[in-house]
């Protein structure tokens, strides 16, 4: 494994999610602050328009064009990218990513313009009923980070649930307009090629207590400290560490379906 001190990345982008309402929705609880190798993350704020705060469809807009431009662009999400295991064993799905987004999104089209994550758990839209799991299912890296709820907790306080089933169809969004230009760690493979942007799941409680949060609110300085955290492990030459955690061969091929939060070690 090479560990050099060299960096990769040009740009840092951290994004904290929301669930809320629909993707055309304006929702406070989304936040995105842009740092580079030079400067601390600023906040974006979303294109000019009638809405004040972000939309998951605006944003995911604004982000393929980022990560269509010849900068590598380290972006870390606050949503679980995948399931527990246990979830494509009950649902006989071959444990395949890739396979797994088409899957999901053709069950839970959360990523239509109207479209509440409630409408499809509660059977107006799709078909989630039959891609549902239980909240006593967790991911190895949801037992290890501790504090990480289960993808299928829907309610209660620091449930990722919603943002969850409201963020995976855009990451299929993602593979489809950038294909191979974009690295899905760890899907893609536990190194990012060098000069290749990268997008990761990330959990803001490992690094908000790190960063004083001066007059930010909760999600922005999320937001934040994601960013500023990623640009930090990146120029300190720590950053390659975080992509190899120390987990067993057989771990590694789990979290190559279930995925992996970024500084779980």
């Amino acid at each position: 494994m090479n560990h050099s001190s060299q960096t990769n990345f040009e740009r840092y982008i951290g994004i904290d999610y929301s669930g809320a309402e629909t993707p055309i929705s304006s929702l406070k609880g989304l936040s995105v602050y842009m740092a580079d190798r030079a400067s601390l993350p600023v906040e974006v704020p979303p294109p000019p328009s009638p809405r004040k705060y972000w939309t998951r469809k605006g944003l995911a807009e604004w982000l393929v064009q980022r990560l269509r431009e010849d900068r590598p662009t380290l972006v870390g999400i606050d949503h679980a990218f995948s399931f527990p295991l246990r979830y494509f064993e009950v649902h006989h799905l071959p444990p395949d990513w890739p396979a797994f987004l088409e899957d999901f999104q053709r069950h839970w089209p959360t990523d239509g313009d109207n479209t509440y994550v409630d409408f499809v758990r509660d059977g107006l839209r799709g078909d989630g009923a039959a891609r549902s799991g239980s909240p006593r299912w967790h991911r190895l890296t949801e037992e290890r980070a501790g504090a990480a709820k289960s993808v299928f907790q829907f309610d209660g306080q620091g449930s990722v649930a919603k943002s969850t089933h409201a963020g995976i169809p855009w990451l299929l969004h993602f593979r489809r307009q950038l294909a191979d230009s974009v690295h899905f760690w760890p899907f893609d493979g536990w190194e990012i090629p060098p000069g290749q942007s990268a997008i990761v799941e990330v959990y803001p409680s490992l690094w908000r207590h790190a960063f004083p949060r001066e007059d930010r609110t909760r999600d922005q300085h999320d937001a934040y400290s994601v960013a500023a955290w990623l640009r930090q492990a990146d120029l300190d030459g720590k950053l390659a560490q975080f992509l190899s955690p120390h987990i067993t061969p057989a771990e590694r091929t789990l979290a190559q379906v279930e995925g992996w939060i970024l500084g779980v070690m």
